[in-house]
Formats: structure tokens, sequence, C-alpha cells
């Protein structure tokens, strides 16, 4: 038995072994793969956590390490866990660092000496970059393993980067397809579990598109940041987040969707906090997406066209434990044909674990075991750690349902998926 075995025994969820010992999640996400080991200091509430002995925790933590080892001497690959495109790779971060030390440090330079620049660019003018990046954006969304996306996503950082190293400045256009391009290697890494990755990544988005001026483009990757505060259930630092992307939102194309997206995610941050009425001003502000034309979501790094809002508007319900008015939404986002295709199986799966949570809280073990199976399904399918730490924290709902075979049986499918 490894850690994460003697988490799952426990019932423990990751971010719920964290909050006991107040870490971070990805913090026990690299214990269990031998990244990482806990400081000296952690060790012995680590050990009380899960109730075993020092000794038994070294072994415990030897076990993942020896598989690194393996893989270091070249066991053959048979006789080893096999390499998953979505796990952490330093040739990604390497990326991450070099283009924020180039991008960083620059400013907008004249149309002139841009317009220069750019033909300088060795590996594709900016108009280039950008098809490329709204064809990754195309791929991810239609991919069923978001992390198959991966591989390309790190050879068109690549690129990027040594272009960006071309002359002594980039264009404005040129920033805008890292911006761009970084939200995409963000959404990856969030899919993954990879928040540490995620955030950074989303960061970096930050930081180009305001050297490049683009606030539409600068608030979504607040938007996206935010998601990863709101993980960690840190809803208060999402609300500061967000209120800095709307003030963005504000200066930017009032033809774009962006501040009814911001809204959208605002509402999420207010249900984190249990405050219904601020949640339902935001719902009611995104809501008007609808009167927008069609172009207003652009399909890449801005997605949002109100076709999510029952579902979302459902989860939100859910954290408020407003359950008749959450099931109804979630039932209604089930009906449409956007969440029926196997292109959708990461928001279908997050949908049916809403459904069941509902079932859980109202005691219901059908309600529970129907829903989340089929959720299971999906997440094995869709190889998506999201919707594997989604149910991951059903469990934490199960209660005295623990107690019915039926949801046991489903706690055992769900203690199996893999959380990178």
């Amino acid at each position: 038995m490894g850690l994460a075995e003697r988490r799952r025994t426990l019932g423990y969820s990751q971010e719920k072994l964290a909050q006991l010992l107040g870490v971070d999640r990805t913090t026990v996400g690299r214990w269990e793969s031998g990244r990482g080991v806990p400081q000296p200091l952690q060790r012995p509430g680590l050990a009380a956590a899960l109730k075993i002995g020092l000794d038994e925790l070294d072994a415990l933590l030897n076990q993942p390490r020896s598989a690194a080892r393996a893989v270091a001497e070249g066991q053959p690959s048979s006789d080893r866990p096999h390499p998953r495109a979505g796990d952490p790779d330093e040739m990604i971060r390497r990326e991450f660092l070099r283009l924020l030390s180039v991008s960083g440090a620059l400013t907008a330079l004249p149309a002139d000496e841009a317009a220069a620049l750019a033909d300088g660019v060795r590996r594709g003018a900016p108009a280039d970059f950008a098809r490329m990046n709204g064809h990754l954006w195309q791929v991810y969304q239609l991919a069923r393993s978001k992390g198959s996306v991966y591989p390309v996503v790190r050879d068109q950082l690549t690129a990027l980067s040594e272009a960006l190293s071309v002359g002594r400045g980039v264009s404005r256009p040129l920033l805008n397809t890292v911006a761009d391009l970084f939200q995409l290697a963000g959404e990856v890494a969030f899919d993954a579990n990879r928040y540490t990755d995620a955030a950074a990544s989303y960061a970096l988005a930050a930081s180009a598109s305001r050297d490049a001026g683009a606030y539409d483009l600068w608030a979504c990757a607040l938007v996206r940041h935010a998601y990863v505060d709101m993980s960690g259930r840190r809803y208060h630092q999402a609300v500061q987040m967000l209120a800095a992307a709307e003030r963005l939102a504000s200066r930017g194309d009032g033809a774009l969707a962006t501040r009814y997206w911001v809204a959208s995610v605002q509402a999420e941050a207010y249900a984190g906090l249990g405050d219904l009425a601020a949640c339902e001003r935001a719902l009611e502000r995104a809501e008007q997406v609808r009167e927008l034309p069609a172009e207003s979501s652009n399909g890449g790094w801005l997605r949002f066209d109100g076709n999510r809002l029952a579902e979302e508007r459902g989860a939100r319900y859910v954290r408020l434990r407003r359950l008749d008015l959450a099931e109804e939404a979630l039932r209604g986002a089930l009906e449409q044909g956007t969440l029926a295709s196997g292109q959708s199986y990461r928001r279908r799966g997050a949908v049916l674990t809403d459904l069941a949570v509902i079932g859980a809280k109202r005691n219901d073990p059908e309600q529970v075991t129907a829903y989340g199976l089929e959720a299971v399904r999906l997440a094995r399918a869709s190889e998506s750690g999201y919707v594997a730490r989604r149910l991951h924290d059903l469990c934490d709902e199960f209660g005295p349902l623990s107690r019915d075979h039926r949801v046991a049986e489903l706690r055992a499918e769900i203690a199996v998926l893999r959380t990178p």
C-alpha cells in the first residue's frame, strides 16, 4: 500500500488531507508521486492524520520514489508506470521561465519598429502563430483527453520562445499570441490538477497581455487564475482577482463577452462564500451575454457564449444548498445538445457529479450511484483529472451513506481514478 492508497482507505481526498496538514493540495500530490517528501516537521502530523507510525510512513513514502529510481535505472517499461502526456515536464517549466524573462522585460514599440522586428521572426509571422493557436484551441475543445494536446502546446511554446528571442523586442500581435498560448497551456495543466503550473501560465499570460495593452485577453487570464484560487477554496482571493478582471474588462471591447464571463465566475466565487444575493446578481449580469452577437466569443481564449449558464447556475445552487433549484438547472443542462456528445465529456461529467452531490445531501443512495457511476465512466474515457477530482470531492459528501453497499462500491470505483 502506498501513501495515496492509505489516504483513500481513510476516506480523505487530497484536498482534505492538505487542509488537515495546512499545506497546498499539490504538495500532497508531489508526496504521493514521489516528486517530493514531507519536511521533518511535517512528518509527525502526516503520520497522525494517516493513523500510522513514523516507520510505516517512511515505508509508504519510499514506494513512489523506488518507482522513480526504476525509471532512472532503465527498468523495462512493462514493469513501470507509463508516462502520461499531461504529467509535469521540465521542458515546459523552462519555457515558462524563458518566456517570462523575455516578455516580462518588453515594452510596446512604435508601430513601424514593431513591424520591422516582426519581419525578422525566424519561425513565422504573428498571424501564423495566431492561426496555429486558434487551431490548438479547437483541438483542445474537441479532445476527450485534454492532456493529449500537451505535446503540441509545448512545441508551439518552443517556437514562440525562439521567435521572441529574435531582435530586441516584439510586436504587440506576437505578444497577443504569447498570452493566448499560455492561457491554453494553463487550461491543459488545470485539467490535470497541476495548479502550480496552471497559475504560472496564467500569470505569464497576464504579463504578456499587459505589455500588449490587450485588456480583454488580460481579464481572461485573471479569470482563469481565479479558478486556481477557487480550486483551493480561497474564495476571498478569487473575488479580489475577479474584481481586477472586471475593471480590465470594462476597458476592453464592449462587443466581446469578457465582462459577462467575469460575472459568471464571480457568481461561483460568491456561492463559495455563501452569499446568495451577490451570486444571483452576478448570474443576472452573466445572462446579458445572450444579447450579444454570435461573434462575441472567439472559440479560443474567450469561449463564453452563454450555452453553459444552465449548468453553471446549477453548480452555484448546489454550493448554496438550494437543491431543488440546482437539480432543475442541472437536469436542463443534461438535456441540452451541447452536453450530449463525446466532445463534452468533461462538462457532462461535472454536471453528473453535481447531481450525485445533490443525492448525497438528500441521503438518496440511488441518485448518488446512478449519476456517480456514469460520471466515473466519463472520467475514465476522457482521462480528465478535473472530473476525477470532482468525484473524489463527492466522496466527502457520503457520510452515513457510505454504509450502503452501492455507495461503497461507487467509492471503490472513484478511489482508483487518477488525480495527477
